[in-house]
């Protein structure tokens, strides 16, 4: 399953400056990216030349979403789905999905851009685990300048993507969140449902499950 940070900061904070820059590393580095963009206005134009959806797109992302309080583009209505659902359920093929904006998103880590120090938001929100500014005199064990996109490339590398020896081959989401799973449990969950795919003598070779489950329609 796909990773998640997000940046946060106020409006012209240069928070799509910096994750454009972000997403153009990372993808150097070799990995899949999606971005996934919060915004408070409407009737934003999705993916046009000059917005920052385009931008992210131009930047090599694989994926863009835009949250908007009138529309989700994929073109749908906003369904109240939080940063870590959204992630999970559309791009669970990408090494890292990328957030901008969902500052009040709980239990996702946080990289803080700010041009001064009025625009702070580490006192307000959970989950700040770096800070990108020109502010001098900002302290903090990973304070990066806005210009060393590289460097934060780097450091959500280190932080979320080194690769593990072990590979994750069955994912459990409930409620939209992933629970843990350890890897004999992942194997035995991957068996048995492919197991049960295999009985109904599907005529193509399986490389992929999805499975989906509401259990309000199952106790009916």
């Amino acid at each position: 399953m796909s990773s998640i940070v997000t940046f946060i900061g106020w409006h012209d904070s240069g928070k799509t400056t910096l994750v454009k820059q972000v997403v153009s590393e990372l993808k150097k580095l070799g990995y899949r990216v999606a971005v996934i963009k919060s915004s408070n206005d409407s009737g934003i134009q999705f993916d046009t030349p000059g917005t920052d959806t385009f931008m992210h797109k131009e930047a090599g992302a694989d994926s863009v979403m835009l949250v908007a309080p009138d529309q989700m583009v994929l073109q749908t209505q906003n369904s109240g789905l939080s940063l870590r659902t959204l992630a999970h359920r559309y791009f669970p093929d990408v090494d890292i999905v990328i957030g901008e904006g969902f500052k009040t998103a709980k239990k996702i880590p946080k990289i803080e851009v700010f041009r001064n120090r009025d625009q702070k938001l580490r006192d307000e929100v959970h989950g700040v685990i770096a800070v990108a500014t020109d502010v001098e005199g900002v302290a903090g064990d990973y304070v990066f300048r806005l210009n060393e996109a590289p460097e934060v490339a780097l450091f959500i590398e280190k932080r979320f993507l080194t690769r593990k020896n072990s590979k994750e081959v069955a994912a459990l989401l409930v409620n939209g969140n992933k629970i843990p799973l350890k890897d004999f449990i992942q194997e035995a969950l991957a068996g048995t449902v492919h197991g049960f795919v295999k009985t109904l003598k599907f005529n193509k070779d399986i490389k992929e499950i999805e499975l989906r489950i509401r259990l309000d329609d199952l106790e009916k």
